[in-house]
């Protein structure tokens, strides 16, 4: 097996863990504080303000980890020192964010607000650095297309064993605080063990010809504010995922306080876990015979007719809402992988334009767009919770007013993100295959990219 080969497989590896801990966090802790954490309205109120206050002033200094990440220089490399550090600390955090702490009122508020500051602080170290591997890997767009395909789908099976297990195994130990945190445990075994995997095995193929040059607060803010197509990908990127988020954040209470029956979410998430693998596994194939802009113009057609066929499906019958189910997240999985790749390509931009690679700083946006989203949606989902009556009643089924003002928060106003995201790509975005190809060349030539033509298969 080449390195190559081995590559492919001990990188993606490595996200399964890290999608089921950012998963159990995004989504399922508003439900653990509304459902579980017998917390009162005012408490939960001044705890989903914190997550967003903190969610978003961490994320404006997720670029500054990014530099941290770029001016380190090591035995093991600039990034894996940081994948240590963060798995271990936001592992060892989770566990505290889910314990049974005996705390309540003001002084609850406080301490989870600063366990949950370091949790996102360090969390975002280490996927600042992980992240940063795609376009160190390979300056290939194909080859980008394969390991960001396989990351992509590892993640999910990440991303949807949490979603699929979360209810049946808390509800089996109990559906206490304590059956909570002894699955937090499990997600944090799994992810050390895939961390592990990815720390070991992968290794960085000579590409880009190193200066070591140091990069300062001036570099830092050339990086970001210069590189235009980087802006306009992480605008597109933040309101696809406050999109995304918002409604698969719903999905539980969907379940329980719309359909009547929250045991079939996990049978759902199964049928939305599997659609996204298959479209993931078809994007490479798919991308040899079609142009990016056509296949993300594809994807949103599929999520547009997934969100109305959702908004008007009876919940007499699994059938509408399966369907919508499939053609949203088919959709949602290619755009997520086109986001990732045209990130990617920024990165080779910014070194065209400016002279000088910061794949950290510019993939530091990335946590940056989903702790914002994240936040975003996580005040969305709470603040409707508590305005339909769902933390008063958490099996209050919906109806009349609170019904409408849920769906369209669920459906209407994320579709609306998404939307928007697709219109800015559009109009700004203009590395297609063409351009890219052009820088490519255009590096190689300076001396600054190694030609080291087309990795094996």
């Amino acid at each position: 097996m080449t390195q190559t080969q081995r590559n492919r497989w001990t990188f993606p590896v490595g996200t399964i863990g890290r999608d089921m801990l950012y998963t159990l966090i995004s989504m399922f802790l508003v439900v653990y504080l509304t459902t579980v954490a017998d917390l009162s309205n005012s408490v939960l109120g001044a705890v989903a303000s914190v997550i967003v206050a903190i969610r978003l002033i961490d994320a404006v200094s997720d670029p500054l980890m990014g530099v941290i990440v770029d001016n380190t220089h090591s035995r093991w490399g600039k990034r894996k020192p940081w994948i240590v550090i963060g798995a271990v600390a936001s592992g060892l955090l989770t566990l505290v964010i889910f314990a049974d702490t005996g705390l309540d009122g003001v002084t609850y508020v406080v301490v989870f607000g600063l366990v949950f500051l370091l949790w996102s602080a360090t969390y975002s170290l280490n996927d600042i650095a992980y992240w940063s591997y795609v376009p160190a890997l390979s300056t290939d767009q194909a080859e980008r297309a394969k390991f960001g395909s396989r990351a992509r789908i590892f993640a999910l099976v990440g991303t949807f064993s949490v979603v699929v297990a979360v209810n049946p195994l808390t509800d089996a130990l109990g559906g206490d605080q304590r059956a909570w945190f002894l699955f937090a445990a499990l997600v944090v075994a799994v992810l050390w063990a895939g961390q592990s995997v990815t720390l070991l095995g992968v290794r960085e193929p000579p590409l880009v010809v190193e200066t070591h040059r140091r990069t300062s607060a001036r570099d830092f803010a050339r990086a970001i504010a210069r590189n235009d197509q980087l802006l306009y990908v992480a605008i597109a990127m933040l309101a696809f995922m406050i999109g995304y988020t918002t409604t698969v954040s719903f999905g539980v209470f969907y379940f329980e306080n719309v359909y009547g029956d929250k045991n079939m979410y996990s049978l759902f998430a199964i049928v939305l876990g599997v659609s996204q693998i298959v479209s993931l596994v078809v994007f490479p194939r798919v991308s040899r015979h079609l142009k990016r802009a056509r296949i993300y113009l594809i994807a949103m057609l599929l999520v547009v007719a997934g969100y109305i066929v959702f908004y008007f499906a009876p919940t007499t019958t699994m059938l509408f809402i399966g369907l919508a189910g499939v053609l949203i997240f088919v959709g949602q999985a290619a755009i997520q992988l086109l986001i990732l790749l045209l990130l990617a390509d920024t990165v080779d931009y910014g070194h065209w334009k400016l002279g000088r690679r910061n794949d950290a700083v510019t993939f530091a946006l990335q946590p940056f767009v989903y702790k914002a989203g994240g936040a975003t949606a996580t005040g969305i989902v709470a603040f409707t919770a508590i305005a339909v009556g769902i933390n008063d009643n958490a099996h209050v089924l919906l109806s009349g007013a609170h019904l409408t003002l849920f769906k369209a928060m669920m459906f209407l106003l994320p579709l609306g993100c998404i939307l928007i995201g697709w219109i800015v790509y559009r109009w700004k975005f203009r590395i297609d295959e063409t351009f890219y190809a052009q820088i490519h060349a255009d590096l190689v030539a300076r001396g600054e990219l190694i030609d080291s033509g087309r990795e094996p298969t």
